[in-house]
């Protein structure tokens, strides 16, 4: 994720006191970009916790904290794993 340019369902961590939530770093996901009033790019998250979408700005996406919340992948592995690996799978005789 380019953390200065968020899109449609990255993991985010908004900065304390953005989200009404005071010292709770919960991340959020975002479900949409909404159109800027002339200033910021504006943003619809969702905590996983919540049954409704709050309106946020760039300006209160934490980076340092988000990029420190997103899982790493090595370096070494371009492709994605299956979900399901066949090695995995139990049957019954």
């Amino acid at each position: 994720m380019n953390s200065t340019n968020p899109a449609i369902g990255n993991v985010v961590v908004l900065k304390d006191g953005s989200s009404g939530r005071g010292r709770n770093r919960t991340p959020c996901r975002i479900v949409a970009i909404l159109p800027s009033d002339g200033g910021e790019k504006q943003y619809r998250v969702r905590f996983e916790a919540e049954n409704f979408e709050r309106r946020i700005v760039l300006s209160d996406i934490d980076t340092l904290a988000t990029e420190s919340v997103l899982p790493q992948k090595p370096a070494g592995n371009t492709q994605d794993e299956p979900w399901l690996k066949p090695s995995a799978v139990r049957t019954s005789r």
